[in-house]
């Protein structure tokens, strides 16, 4: 049985895809110094002229690979968020919203070093694919916490949604840097910290102290068991004389 060649157009996405597939693989083993035009072509299998066919140059590379990353990352942080959405009592789930980031920070340490360096640097090529990239994150959380129900239509509560999706992010990006550096060596501790600090700023959405929001995660996820009193942390409970343990140690 004789296969269909491919097309000229479905030829030319299959060597981006390689480009793109080989690119992914040298930043994480050599990190944005080892990357270059001549390693991605031979990595891809193809002449380094032919590289020139698909992408401007390296910056233009390292752009797509952003754009492949974060599209994929935002695709599974929105689908994580409607599971939380559709059932508020599920504490796991409440959980996977903040490790999906996580681990995929993990997955390409050097793009998110890359991508976070050069956020703050007016003068990197990249700065303005981050700031754009950090504005799609924003975004897309912020429709995301007012599809859970927290109030939007004033002014004010649409900007303390966006500072909430500013400090997530700033927050999640800190503890990522701490786990791909050895500090907090344990990916399910960092979550359990991530969770708990949700543990405020969810109540603080909330524009009647006295009632849960629509949808949120407050009034089951935060007790360990029916009646007892536990630290906000999601799986950590107080120990005498001021230590924690986790649920299950």
């Amino acid at each position: 049985m004789t296969s269909t060649p491919p097309t000229r157009s479905e030829a030319k996405d299959l060597t981006r895809r390689r480009l793109i597939r080989a690119a992914f693989a040298i930043l994480d083993e050599e990190g944005e110094a080892g990357l270059t035009t001549v390693k991605v072509a031979r990595a891809a299998g193809i002449a380094q002229s032919s590289f020139y066919v698909h992408f401007k140059d390296r910056q233009e590379l390292l752009r797509a690979l952003g754009d492949r990353a974060g599209e994929r990352l935002r695709g599974a942080m929105r689908e994580a968020r409607r599971r939380a959405r559709e059932a508020p009592g599920d504490r796991e789930r409440h959980r996977e919203t903040f490790r999906i980031p996580l681990e995929a920070i993990c997955r390409h340490p050097a793009l998110f070093r890359l991508n976070l360096r050069a956020r703050h640097d007016p003068s990197s090529p990249f700065h303005e694919f981050a700031v754009e990239s950090a504005g799609a994150y924003r975004a897309h959380l912020v429709a995301d916490l007012a599809s859970f129900g927290f109030p939007t239509g004033r002014e004010s509560d649409r900007r303390r949604l966006e500072m909430v999706a500013d400090g997530i992010g700033a927050l999640s990006d800190a503890m990522a840097i701490g786990h791909i550096d050895g500090r907090y060596p344990d990916l399910e501790e960092v979550v359990d910290v991530l969770v708990a600090f949700s543990y405020g700023y969810l109540r603080l959405l909330r524009r009647d102290p006295s009632a849960p929001a629509a949808g949120s995660f407050l009034h089951d996820p935060f007790r360990n068991d029916p009646g007892t009193p536990t630290d906000p942390t999601i799986g950590v409970r107080p120990e005498p004389g001021g230590g924690v343990r986790r649920d299950g140690a």
